[in-house]
């Protein structure tokens, strides 16, 4: 039932009447309960200015949660999800199915924008001097996820995550993965043994399936090898074999896979970071060199630098000494072995901020080139990056309310973002990937 406003003992599975806010961080847009000074609620599935009915999904002391389950006035920019999971209490991956193309990247960009200004202290006007917008990538907003991760449930049916829970949705198929995993029989399959099931399709060409294998007491972890012989099963079934030592079991395919990006090969594991989007590591790269404009002889650093390609491209340019610093084993050999043709590249395997506390990386630098996991890279480190003072920072980001923490500590230690670039390396969703230049 629709609960009237102004009441306070509101419970879960509650329906409120509302008119719809601002987008905010996070994937849903700003309501208040009653009037403006009333209880805030964060919406999902919901567009600003838009008049629905709530259920409320999550109490809290100072907010709610809900999810907009019946919309009565609509916003121009309301379309129909083309996934039939992407609708309340069901998938959690795509927060903006709902929202046309267009009108996502404007969503995008105002968070952004919103964030910069509540959390980095940036003014109006210097944020209308970034002319802060959200570019697409090459391609559309469906297909292009080229790893993806399914959960089993507890019926050993594969699936996604519902918003903010550990409830697996099982689904045919995901609309936004590239269409070789769509193409899989993962979805159709049962997996008794298996925890998850993940699918890589790399810009290579390269196709592999891995499983995260259910573990019991006294039990092996399992791998799996694809059977063989004449009483072989149809294409598409594998025998999981228990064998000591992993936490993954490769299904098809090669553990190692062909990623191509900027003018390079790069051979990593499957398992490994990189970019998701096909387009992803050649814009972002691009972005870096143009902020960035690396000169002949300059030093830099890659920090968080995974398989290494910032420090490929920054090395190739300045044919000077390059670091790159990563604490994941995955992420240090795929950089040794992807930037073995490069000799003034160093690989320091160590996390960020107890490399340069300790000194394992010392300036002088020019070039600083910060990648950091979706927390930021966090007062410690970008104090320690300022204090080697170099001519400018590129700091990529995949969560602007991290880069907008960092930069305003940045800016206590006299640096200033001078150029902003975003990119919707993630259609669908709320995620915005971010490149921000920074310079004393």
């Amino acid at each position: 039932m629709t609960t009237p406003y102004g009441i306070d003992e509101l419970v879960e599975g509650d329906r409120v009447e509302l008119t719809v806010g601002a987008p905010a961080h996070g994937g849903h847009c700003v309501a208040r309960i009653g009037d403006e000074h009333g209880r805030v609620v964060f919406v999902r599935h919901a567009l600003p200015g838009e008049r629905v009915t709530a259920e409320i999904t999550e109490l809290h002391r100072g907010y709610l949660r809900a999810e907009a389950v019946a919309v009565h006035e609509a916003s121009p920019d309301r379309v129909t999800p083309p996934c039939p999971y992407a609708r309340p209490g069901l998938c959690g991956g795509c927060d903006l199915q709902h929202v046309a193309p267009a009108a996502q990247l404007q969503w995008k960009a105002a968070v952004v924008r919103e964030l910069l200004a509540r959390m980095g202290g940036l003014s109006a006007e210097q944020l209308d001097d970034l002319g802060v917008r959200v570019e697409p990538l090459p391609g559309g907003p469906l297909g292009w996820r080229s790893r993806i991760r399914y959960a089993v449930d507890a019926a050993d049916r594969p699936g996604l995550l519902k918003h903010r829970s550990h409830e697996v949705v099982p689904i045919d198929r995901c609309r936004i993965a590239h269409p070789r995993l769509q193409e899989l029989d993962v979805t159709a399959r049962r997996w008794p043994d298996a925890a998850a099931i993940e699918a890589v399709a790399s810009t290579g060409g390269d196709l592999t399936v891995l499983a995260r294998p259910a573990r019991s007491a006294g039990r092996s972890p399992l791998v799996a090898t694809r059977s063989t012989g004449e009483s072989a099963p149809a294409t598409g079934d594998w025998l999981l074999d228990e064998v000591h030592g992993g936490d993954r079991a490769l299904l098809d395919g090669s553990a190692e896979v062909l990623e191509v990006a900027a003018g390079r090969e790069w051979h990593v594991p499957a398992e490994g970071f990189w970019q998701i989007h096909p387009a992803a590591a050649d814009t972002l790269v691009a972005s870096v060199l143009e902020l960035l404009q690396p000169a002949s002889g300059e030093v830099s650093w890659d920090l968080y630098g995974g398989a290494g390609l910032f420090a490929a491209a920054l090395a190739e340019r300045t044919r000077a000494r390059t670091t790159v610093v990563e604490s994941s084993p995955i992420g240090v050999a795929a950089a040794r072995r992807n930037l073995a043709d490069l000799g003034h590249v160093e690989v320091v395997a160590a996390k960020v901020d107890a490399a340069l506390a300790r000194r394992r990386v010392t300036g002088p630098v020019d070039l600083v080139v910060l990648d950091p996991p979706r927390t930021g890279a966090g007062a410690k480190v970008v104090r320690a990056v300022a204090s080697a003072r170099p001519r400018a920072v590129a700091y990529v980001a995949c969560d602007p309310a991290a880069l907008a923490r960092d930069v305003k500590t940045f800016a206590g230690e006299g640096y200033r973002v001078t150029a902003l670039r975003a990119y919707d390396c993630f259609p669908m969703t709320q995620h915005v990937e971010c490149v921000a230049l920074l310079e004393r």
